[in-house]
């Protein structure tokens, strides 16, 4: 078992060498600062295994500055994954003087990990109990704050994309649940088994997550529209936007309003736009000839809908209409995705389920037993 544990070791290692290397140079071109902070948090979790990569390589003592300094960085593992989701969410997210905010605990934990190291008469196993309790207050805080990010991303998404699967960072939210459980797992293990270093299933569940990690960060999509005057507008509505919600501020008249919904409405029955698997707010903004402000005022309030809704109510209803006709048998739900404006089956299945609480099979079924 102790072979196959190195093993493990050094492929953990190994994982996070390397997609710390892919994340940070990221080949795709996308989500650019978000991932140089997604590769931080790789390589800081990644050391935490450095002292059985020593062991297994023989190196008998690992220097006591080198650790302490090594062990205060550790300290900062959950901070770069919170500050890769904000990036992630908001690229246009700049440091002020509020982030000072996340200063005073690392100081705490630097003065209580210095008195552990340097000062001869501190009790030792109290403070290094106090500095897990610490590590793990902050991995839990982080992981919940960035779900939190991440879901408000999510909200905030559906008012100007019409496909939100490939952009909703669900795969971000799992790495923060990933975290609250390896913090939790860890904890209690170390409880019960007194350990100092998390065994071999443990190890393995590890490498697991990380080649996760690795095939979700490396089919990621640029999460925003690239373009000035796209990337304005949808940051724009990140204080304004809110689910099933129209903007605070009435932007338009009442007649107004009326007007571009009754233009909307013929548009949408004479043109189908939602055919398009590449709609957005903005597209549609542009064909309609008014400013993606006045066309989501619009579709809040004169339909009590989110643009996401909006758009996949006529899609879906597309797909129902194929899904029904038995002459489109010969075609595979992918076909009727892809003729229904939907980009991927993945898409389609989710969006569909969502609406009818059936899948697109359940519901092929269905009608053809009426």
């Amino acid at each position: 078992m102790i072979y196959i544990d190195r093993l493990i070791v050094i492929f953990l290692l190994g994982g996070f060498a390397m997609l710390t290397m892919l994340v940070i140079f990221n080949p795709l071109k996308v989500n650019r600062k978000a991932n140089v902070w997604l590769g931080l948090f790789l390589f800081l979790w990644g050391t935490f295994w450095i002292d059985e990569a020593a062991e297994i390589l023989g190196i008998a003592s690992i220097g006591k500055p080198f650790l302490f300094v090594l062990n205060f960085l550790q300290f900062f593992t959950p901070l770069t994954f919170y500050y890769s989701a904000v990036h992630f969410t908001n690229p246009a997210f700049s440091f002020s003087l509020k982030e000072l905010r996340h200063l005073p605990l690392a100081a705490l934990f630097l003065a209580l990990l210095s008195l552990s190291y340097f000062y001869d008469k501190a009790d030792k196993d109290i403070l290094r109990a106090w500095l897990t309790v610490i590590m793990l207050v902050q991995s839990l805080f982080y992981a919940l704050y960035s779900c939190e990010i991440i879901n408000r991303h999510q909200r905030k998404i559906q008012q100007f994309s019409s496909d939100t699967y490939p952009i909703s960072l669900n795969w971000l939210k799992y790495i923060a649940y990933t975290i609250l459980a390896s913090g939790i797992i860890i904890t209690v293990y170390n409880i019960i088994f007194i350990a100092e270093r998390p065994g071999t299933y443990l190890n393995f569940a590890f490498l697991i997550a990380i080649y996760f990690i690795a095939y979700y960060s490396l089919k990621q999509q640029e999460v925003y529209p690239v373009g000035t005057q796209q990337a304005d507008t949808v940051f724009s509505f990140q204080e304004e936007s809110k689910t099933n919600e129209g903007p605070k501020i009435k932007l338009l008249g009442n007649e107004e309003t009326e007007l571009i919904k009754q233009r909307l409405l013929g548009v949408m029955e004479s043109e189908a736009p939602y055919l398009d698997g590449d709609l957005n707010l903005i597209k549609l903004a542009q064909l309609m000839e008014v400013t993606p402000h006045q066309l989501s005022y619009v579709i809040n309030t004169g339909f009590n809908e989110n643009f996401f809704q909006f758009i996949n109510k006529y899609r879906i209803e597309k797909a129902k209409e194929l899904l029904a006709d038995n002459r489109n048998n010969n075609l595979s739900i992918l076909g009727i995705a892809f003729e229904s404006g939907f980009n991927s089956k993945t898409s389609f299945n989710i969006t569909f389920k969502k609406f009818t609480d059936l899948t697109p099979s359940e519901f092929r079924k269905k009608s053809s037993d009426l």
